[in-house]
């Protein structure tokens, strides 16, 4: 069944994929009163966009420790498992862990590192971090992001990223952030194209030099630019359930995943945060079947075409690669 393929995810927050029972949980361990933000059948619940951004700002606020951090990448990697997720990226920001103090931040890192590999050798599902800068916090805090990026480049971090209001400066404020990260050899994405249209998608290209775009998904507005990001073999990090649940496509029908894989743009499949959008990577691949009809050799070259995107080094893709192509 397509469902139960093997997938590769590229596009994962941690604080974003926190389940709501996990949540719920910790808040009560530690007498914090979250009401407000679950339903009756205790999902997160909000109404708009920036309803949404309240309620995420509050279910990560339980999260305080390298403790809770590693409790979190438990609870995330069994829910990546339990949907045959054998490998995801998943992005995390040293300002929420330790406060972009890189000694802080090895701590916090150690504990996600240690609990991920638990997780892989009981589930067998391999994890990735990328540093992640937050935008809307301006130039100067993701310099001090990107040391602690470079400061723990190698076979875990594996890359460094921009996240946050997409609308906040413009991707060349953030270079040297990334030129930092670039020279320690952490590989490059970027958010854009999820709300800035298309010109954000083409700066955050070529200003930050990036090899993915995550979500990009507003290119499909330039013919030209998609042209281009084909051509260039970018990488598009597209998350549909997320882009329908906040608006940014109004329909499944109207999402663009489709056109820009005709195209010959490079697109891969994840669910940004997946118990806030209500999905999950099986539904990911459900809608799509419904949706466009893909079949399970589209499915095989999405799933392939992640592989060969992601940030992991060349043993660990050999690995993921093996495991796609064996029934």
């Amino acid at each position: 069944m397509t469902t139960h393929l093997p997938k590769v995810e590229l596009h994962l927050h941690l604080e974003g994929a926190a389940p709501p029972a996990f949540i719920r949980g910790l808040a009560q361990e530690k007498s914090v009163n979250l009401d407000g933000i679950f339903d009756e059948a205790g999902n997160y619940s909000y109404s708009d966009f920036n309803d949404f951004l309240r309620v995420y700002e509050a279910a990560t606020s339980v999260l305080t420790s390298p403790e809770d951090y590693a409790r979190l990448t438990t609870a995330v990697l069994e829910q990546c498992a339990a949907n045959d997720v054998i490998y995801a990226e998943t992005f995390l920001s040293p300002d929420f862990c330790g406060g972009r103090d890189v000694g802080a931040w090895r701590e916090y890192l150690h504990a996600m590192q240690e609990a991920a590999t638990k997780a892989e050798a009981q589930d067998g599902i391999i994890l990735r971090g990328i540093v992640t800068c937050i935008r809307h916090f301006g130039p100067e805090k993701a310099k001090e992001t990107a040391l602690c990026a470079a400061e723990t480049a190698g076979d875990w971090i594996v890359g460094y990223g921009i996240a946050g209001d997409e609308m906040a400066g413009k991707p060349s404020d953030f270079a040297y952030s990334f030129d930092m990260a670039r020279e320690a050899g952490l590989r490059l994405t970027a958010h854009a194209g999820e709300w800035g249209g298309a010109a954000s998608v083409r700066d955050a290209w070529r200003d930050l030099r990036v090899e993915r775009i995550g979500h990009g998904v507003h290119a499909i507005q330039d013919p030209a630019l998609v042209d281009e990001l084909a051509e260039a073999g970018v990488v598009l990090e597209v998350c549909p359930g997320s882009n329908v649940a906040l608006g940014v496509a109004k329909r499944w029908a109207d999402h663009p995943i489709e056109k820009l894989r005709a195209a010959g743009v490079k697109v891969t499949v994840s669910t940004d945060d997946p118990p806030f959008f209500h999905t999950t990577m099986r539904a990911e691949y459900d809608r799509l079947a419904d949706t466009f009809g893909w079949d399970d050799e589209i499915f095989g070259q999405i799933a392939k075409t992640s592989a060969e995107a992601a940030f992991c080094d060349a043993e660990t893709r050999t690995t993921l690669l093996t495991k796609l192509e064996t029934p």
